[in-house]
């Protein structure tokens, strides 16, 4: 064996495209909503393939109301999720309640449809901190600005299920540009080497804020990524729901059986800007791009598909659409009546004993409050 070692020719480029290789994209359904991959299919019944149907065209809804309400100056930060429903509404509907959440700034859905109140996540958006005040037996943290961090922070939430002895995962999501992060590293390696069960997905939709992928890494996949933390990775058409779910649930049932985390990489597009904050798209997509993914909308695939096994129809969308509508309705509504945010309610809820200092800008402030 050592000289046979001893007289192996180093071809260091080979054994990278010998790991780039391994890491082909996983679909079930293709862009016609036709079954290209029976083996995978995941065991859903008609009723849970149409409950998946009527949240992500819900979702839909909700994001185009969410936007026009930004614009209007009733919502405060918003990140645009059309063209993600797939990618994040399937991987949720993986899990079960005890499971974990930490969103990223733009997982808004996932914890809305893991048990956060609508009118909650508008108030988020405000920077009211009732938004962030999540209800007794809802699994979810609220939504990570800082690029990245939730990956650390599921690390630990992972470990602290692990020796609790919970049958549980915590999964976490980032964008392309959250992979090129220190903190992705640290948080893939520290679940990995303890064997945590969490999943960690990175939604490829291909410009981070507006940097292409192809300039943000070397790697030919973020999937193989993986590799280097010694645990398993997957890329997903994250266009295809039925695909996406298969790969979480099947993470999932790994995580809790003592197998350690998984890293899921989705192909994915977010059709509209980063943030509602300014960015303009078209400065950096092209519109052919735009009509490319457009193409393979996940919410046109799955309703072919749907629809050609008899489940779905325009009435029943109607319905979900007028649903979502009055929904989205009294939940603003109930949020303009949270009260007003003052800054001793920041201060009061900030420590549990309040240091000296903030004790004399409190007074300061009350002060000011009762003019």
């Amino acid at each position: 064996m050592a000289s046979k070692l001893k007289n192996a020719q180093l071809d260091a480029k080979k054994s990278l495209e010998i790991v780039e290789e391994q890491f082909q994209t996983f679909q079930i359904l293709n862009e016609e909503g036709e079954v290209v991959n029976e083996a995978a299919m995941p065991d859903l019944t008609d009723a849970q393939l149409q409950e998946l149907m009527r949240r992500m065209v819900y979702t839909r809804i909700l994001d185009q109301r969410s936007i026009s309400l930004n614009r209007q100056g009733r919502l405060g930060f918003y990140a645009p999720t059309a063209g993600q429903e797939a990618s994040q509404l399937a991987s949720q509907f993986a899990l079960e309640k005890e499971d974990f959440i930490l969103p990223g700034y733009r997982d808004v859905p996932q914890i809305i449809w893991h048990g956060l109140p609508l009118y909650q996540a508008f108030l988020f958006s405000r920077g009211h901190f009732q938004g962030n005040q999540i209800p007794e037996g809802v699994n979810v943290l609220s939504p990570q600005i800082i690029i990245g961090a939730q990956y650390v922070q599921t690390a630990g939430v992972a470990l602290g299920l692990k020796k609790n002895g919970n049958k549980a995962v915590a999964i976490t999501y980032t964008g392309d540009g959250g992979a090129s992060q220190g903190d992705f590293y640290e948080g893939i390696n520290f679940a990995g080497a303890l064997k945590a069960p969490a999943i960690f997905i990175v939604q490829n939709n291909r410009f981070a804020i507006s940097t292409p992928v192809e300039k943000q890494s070397a790697a030919k996949t973020v999937a193989q990524k993986a590799v280097a933390a010694g645990i398993p990775g997957i890329q997903v058409d994250g266009m295809d729901p039925l695909a996406v779910y298969a790969a979480v649930h099947d993470a999932r049932e790994r995580a809790i059986n003592g197998e350690g985390p998984t890293l899921i990489e989705t192909l994915t597009y977010r059709y509209g800007p980063h943030t509602m904050a300014g960015d303009d798209p078209t400065r950096y997509r092209t519109a052919e791009l735009d009509n490319e993914w457009e193409k393979k909308d996940p919410l046109v695939r799955f309703r072919k598909f749907l629809e050609n096994k008899g489940l779905w129809s325009e009435e029943k969308e109607n319905e979900v659409i007028e649903q979502a509508k009055e929904d989205i309705k009294e939940a603003i509504k109930k949020a303009d009546a949270a009260p007003k945010q003052k800054v001793t309610d920041l201060m009061s809820i900030m420590f549990e004993e309040m240091p000296s200092n903030l004790k004399e800008q409190y007074e300061i402030y009350k002060a000011k409050e009762s003019k």
